[in-house]
């Protein structure tokens, strides 16, 4: 039934609660786990008038979100392989919702699992617009798990 399994994380503790779920699944279905981390660009302010030390700082933040979740998601991947689950991760820079949903389109992932409210404070309202955002304009199954 499933043999491509999407798990978009943040990176926190509240979004790993759909761990145990897309584990349990992935075992049973013999389905390939793909882990996906969104890093969002973040406007950048500076007093320069000239848009290239702006650009370059927005890169050097950029680098340091995908270098930290290489080495978050190889860790998650190695933890399903020893378990005999096939995983692999994948970054992608944009907008959490669409990127999702295209990555979901492009992998041809046949089910996309994710905890709802991945973050505490203000970004615990972003993350649910996230989980409402992929349930409102997904177009294959949504595991959806609320995270305690």
């Amino acid at each position: 039934m499933y043999k491509e399994i999407l798990v978009p994380l943040d990176g926190s503790k509240r979004a790993e609660t759909i761990l145990a779920h897309v584990e349990e699944l992935a075992l049973h279905f013999k389905a390939e786990v793909i882990f996906l981390e969104v890093v969002k660009p973040e406007v950048i302010y500076t007093n320069i008038y000239s848009g290239i030390l702006e650009i370059e700082l927005q890169q050097k933040v950029i680098d340091e979100q995908v270098k930290g979740a290489k080495l978050y998601l190889a860790g998650l991947e190695g933890g399903f392989k020893e378990k005999g689950i096939s995983a692999r991760s994948l970054i992608e820079i944009g907008s959490v919702v669409q990127i999702i949903i295209e990555v979901a389109e492009r992998e041809n992932t046949d089910l996309i699992a994710l905890a709802s409210h991945g973050r505490t404070g203000l970004s615990h309202v972003f993350y649910g617009s996230v989980a409402a955002g992929v349930l409102h304009r997904v177009n294959r199954p949504l595991l959806l798990v609320r995270a305690e």
